[in-house]
């Protein structure tokens, strides 16, 4: 397919398989689902929902950063969590921290996830 960017930082963890970190198509960056993982060592960061949100937003930042993009430009988010009923409020706390008004739209579903409690994918507008 033509017009396929990708996007690449040592900042976000990186892919543990085949598949990219984020792609730009047209005027959008579409991001891998990720998780709490340390981009230099590749371990799991945080024992609880709230810290493996941080580090997972903080791997998702690094990414929009990569393209000049910031959690203002999310216009959709993709949400898996582990224990869904049980985290969904740390969760929601922590995430609802990195944005403004109006949020992106969200879907956010109870997941089998491997050994982390929560992944995330992101779009964001990248028209310029």
């Amino acid at each position: 397919m033509a017009g396929k960017q990708e996007i690449r930082t040592t900042a976000g963890a990186a892919p543990i398989g085949a598949y990219s970190q984020g792609l730009v198509v047209g005027d959008f960056l579409y991001t891998s689902g990720m998780g709490p993982l340390d981009p230099e060592t590749g371990e799991v960061v945080g024992d609880d929902v709230a810290a493996q949100t941080h580090r997972t937003m903080r791997n998702l930042g690094a990414v929009l950063e990569a393209h000049g993009l910031t959690f203002d430009d999310v216009v959709k988010a993709t949400v898996h969590l582990q224990n869904l009923k049980e985290d969904f409020a740390a969760f929601n706390e922590v995430y609802q921290s990195y944005f403004t008004r109006p949020y992106p739209v969200r879907t956010t579903v109870g997941s089998d996830l491997m050994d982390i409690l929560v992944e995330i994918d992101f779009v964001a507008y990248a028209g310029r």
